[in-house]
């Protein structure tokens, strides 16, 4: 393999294992806590395949080619088939070998002029000029043209009241038409289908951030394969857009909205055009990004050179050019195409940034948290006052447009208010009344199953498959907003009609939840106010769809939760999904190959029974390949210690962690290790109260200032945005103590498992010379969620070696959390880092078997405090 940093022949052999799955067609759980070296060697050993089956297929093109011939009126070409003549057998056969042959001759036809036009590109920077320069004339033109048109119709004196009348045009819904009505939606369909060329053999590679993906792109960059590899970066609207008009809109459902706006605005001015002679139409808005030509162009420069998602999008800009719909063109012909796996896993976004997985590779990097991440992507939940408001806008709507709008729409728009009439009804409130001041009679959660809920809010008889597909391609949440917008402000407000006089106090409320406190009058309950900022952002309407959306489920893979909570505004409607494999199934369905990797994969059986199993892989198809660190054994301690300084034992169960006995005995241990540990500790507690109890208590007891007479102390922020200060603020303190010497030796960092510091932070060299894991963090077993998915577990799940799959499940769930807080420590081939497991509870087999392999065979269990002590003195 053309990769150079092989320590241990570690990457070797995840390379060959990789090279075999995808070879042989496999589904891969892979594991290796290797960081970059990881991904790189999934990308480099994936690639080495590629190129192997590339060649392949080009010397089968050239066999065959030479090979095949279509046969003479007489060659029968083998046995006749029964009942028909050998004249007939020989026709078909001989159609079939032609047809092959026009197939391959296309095939290389379009992947020479590919090349070629690559190769141009690549190497004469006069065609990069040209290209330039035409854009630049073509922009002139446009704008001598504008302005032509301008001072036209000023000399023409269109009527004022007209314009003012048209101005809101944009706001009314087009004619809908289904797509049983019609086979082709747009012309953009149209278009695309038109200029997309055959999608090529290649790589998807998934990771779960942008700045991951970005950070993976240019060691692809550095890496043997950087030169030639036709590397593709995809994002979404968000983080592609070059229209400042599109971005300043912020919240992404918005933004996609307004870019399918503006380009069905394009497709229709040829027939306003066409219609000239008629009532004189307002221009709308076109995107002027929006360039087939430009697009192209910038699809080319793509696939020349590897380029990330920052790189790509000021490509667009300097090529006035959507990069959003260029890298979409570049897929095609790309062998490796990087995005976040949420665009991955969600069908709907797969299919509309033109992805097709069918006998094609996905490697999902980072994939511990899959499971979660599908489950999250396919919930949905609403609040009460979200209802309520997207009820109040629609009315409103449908009250000041209504002769305008055709039947269909107006028939689509009522049956979604009696939808939002039910839902709130559900909870208990009345759409008429402001949520915040109803109060719920009857409080607590209850769980449906998607049929029980369907019917007990008698919307059983409405087709939510065709509700869902109207929001969705009217773009009705984007007129809302738009609305909202012009008659949403205290300067102009919507007249009401004499016979929609109900309807002013729902005005007032509407104008409280746009305004938020306004000077002529405060909120009339402070649980909305807090709300204001999201309502304003996004209209409610978007946030519906996706509840919407999420009942179209099959009844036993989903629960809708109802959680009624003081008032019917602080209430919500949830969609749980129980099942992710049924979303899962297809890509693995459809591809050829799936790699699911991350450094830290144990416990892997979730991934075989909650994804694979329940998705219907034949399990023969499954491999499992998990490789050790780079590091030699001895630059690692791991220890289980069951008892403290004062022989307590250590067992931090809900019942006994609050003891003072406990947390007395857990500063003790702390306060030792921080007298013999050099540079960073870092402390992961079970969750963010019982930190903050801690702290409190050791405050009392004066143990912290002891503990800071050795370490400066620092908290891990509820807050994202504080997050990288205290990391700057504890490196620069553990810097400071190396380089001065002196009784403070370092930092000690207290955090939490599933917080922000727990995954994706590197917390290497002297950032963590040690990180303690205080008790297991189970999770909250009283949760409605999760006794639901317990119990749907233990319905549908064999029980694995005597276990139930709810208590596997639950144990996992804490093993995966603890396997992701202890991996921060080794981050490279030199550091070192002792682990240290505070509760006897992990001696435990079942539990021990679930730690990573690497740390598990080097892990050594304690009974008493004096001889862990001594081993991390050593």
């Amino acid at each position: 393999f053309p990769f150079p940093y092989t320590p241990y022949g570690i990457q070797e052999q995840f390379m060959e294992a990789l090279y075999g799955a995808l070879e042989a067609g496999r589904v891969g759980i892979f594991e290796s806590p290797t960081g970059t070296g990881k991904s790189l060697s999934l990308i480099c050993g994936a690639l080495s395949w590629l190129r192997d089956l590339e060649e392949k297929k080009r010397q089968e093109e050239a066999r065959l080619l030479e090979g095949l011939s279509p046969a003479g009126p007489g060659d029968t070409g083998g046995a006749s088939t029964a009942g028909e003549p050998d004249w007939v057998t020989a026709f078909v056969q001989s159609k079939e070998e032609r047809d092959k042959v026009d197939r391959l001759k296309e095939e290389q036809i379009r992947r020479k002029k590919r090349e070629d036009r690559l190769e141009k590109i690549r190497h004469n920077v006069q065609l990069k000029y040209a290209a330039k320069r035409k854009r630049s004339e073509e922009d002139e033109t446009k704008r001598l043209l504008q302005l032509s048109k301008e001072c036209l119709s000023r000399g023409a004196g269109v009527d004022v009241l007209e314009q003012l009348d048209h101005n809101e045009e944009e706001l009314i819904l087009a004619e809908y038409e289904s797509d049983e009505e019609k086979k082709v939606v747009s012309g953009l369909e149209e278009d695309d289908d038109d200029l997309e060329e055959e999608h090529v053999t290649k790589i998807y590679y998934c990771s779960r951030t942008h700045s991951q993906l970005s950070q993976f792109v240019h060691e692809v960059q550095k890496s043997p394969f950087g030169k030639d590899t036709r590397l593709v970066s995809l994002g979404s609207r968000q983080n592609l857009c070059v229209n400042e008009e599109v971005r300043r809109l912020g919240a992404l459902q918005l933004i996609n909205d307004r870019c399918m706006e503006m380009q069905k605005n394009k497709h229709e001015k040829k027939s306003d055009e066409e219609n000239e002679g008629k009532k004189r139409r307002v221009s709308r808005a076109i995107c002027p990004f929006y360039s087939y030509e430009q697009m192209q162009f910038l699809c080319d420069e793509v696939l020349v050179e590897v380029k990330d998602i920052e790189q790509l999008v000021s490509l667009g800009r300097e090529a006035k050019a959507c990069p959003y719909y260029g890298s979409r063109y570049a897929i095609p012909a790309a062998q490796l195409v990087v995005l976040p796996y949420q665009m991955l896993l969600h069908e709907p976004t797969r299919t509309a940034a033109g992805i097709k997985l069918k006998d094609q590779v996905v490697i999902i990097d980072e994939a511990h948290n899959l499971i979660d991440t599908i489950t999250c992507i396919h919930s949905a939940e609403v609040s009460g006052a979200q209802l309520c408001c997207a009820h109040s806008q629609l009315s409103q709507y449908m009250e000041r447009y209504r002769k305008r709008l055709k039947a269909k729409n107006l028939m689509y728009i009522k049956q979604i208010l009696y939808l939002l009439e039910r839902f709130v009804a559900m909870l208990g409130g009345n759409v008429n009344q402001n949520p915040g001041c109803q109060a719920v009679s009857q409080t607590g959660t209850v769980l449906k199953s998607i049929n029980d809920f369907l019917f007990q809010s008698q919307i059983d008889n409405i087709n939510l498959f065709k509700v869902q597909r109207y929001c969705e391609k009217s773009l009705i949440s984007r007129k809302l907003f738009g609305f909202v917008e012009r008659y949403g402000g205290p300067v102009t407000a919507v007249k009401i009609n004499k016979e929609n006089q109900k309807l002013a106090g729902l005005q007032n409320f509407l104008l409280t939840l746009q305004q938020g406190s306004d000077k002529e009058g405060t909120p009339q309950n402070p649980p909305v106010e807090t709300e204001n900022d999201q309502l304003r952002t996004a209209s409610p309407l978007m946030q519906i769809e996706g509840f919407l959306s999420a009942l179209t489920n099959a009844n036993q893979d989903g629960r809708v939760i109802l959680n009624r909570q003081g008032t019917v505004g602080q209430s919500s409607l949830k969609f749980l999904l129980l099942n992710p494999a049924v979303h899962f199934a297809k890509v693995v369905e459809e591809c050829r190959a799936v790699i699911i990797a991350g450094g830290t994969m144990q416990p892997v059986a979730d991934f075989r029974e909650q994804l694979l199993s329940c998705a219907g892989v034949d399990p023969a198809r499954v491999m499992e390949f998990s490789c050790g660190h780079v590091i030699p054994p001895e630059n690692i301690l791991p220890i289980i210690l069951c008892s403290g300084p004062s022989n307590q034992q250590l067992e931090f169960t809900y019942q006994t962690r609050d003891l003072p006995q406990m947390m007395d005995e857990t500063g003790r241990i702390l306060c030792n290790l921080c007298n013999v540990i050099p540079g960073g500790v870092v402390c992961f507690f079970p969750s963010y109260e019982y930190e903050k109890q801690v702290y409190m208590h050791w405050e009392k007891t004066g143990l912290l200032t002891r503990l800071a007479t050795k370490k400066k102390i620092f908290q891990e922020p509820k807050k994202a945005n504080q997050v990288d200060q205290v990391l700057v603020e504890y490196a620069k303190c553990i810097k400071r103590c190396s380089q001065a010497g002196g009784q403070m030796t370092g930092a000690l960092l207290l955090s939490v498992v599933g917080g922000k510091m727990s995954e994706g932070i590197n917390f290497s060299d002297d950032l963590g010379r040690c990180v303690i894991m205080v008790g297991m963090p189970y999770p909250n077993i009283k949760s409605p969620e999760l006794q639901e998915k317990m119990a749907w577990l233990d319905k549908t799940m064999p029980r694995a070696a005597g276990q139930a799959p709810s208590k596997v499940l639950i144990e996992n769930l804490c093993m995966k959390a603890v396997n992701q807080s202890i991996g921060r420590a080794i981050r490279h081939q030199k550091d070192f880092a002792s682990i240290l497991l505070l509760d006897h509870r992990y001696a435990r087999p079942a539990i021990f078997n679930k730690l990573p392999q690497w740390i598990r065979e080097r892990t050594q269990v304690k009974p008493a405090f004096g001889s862990a002590f001594a081993e991390l003195r050593k």
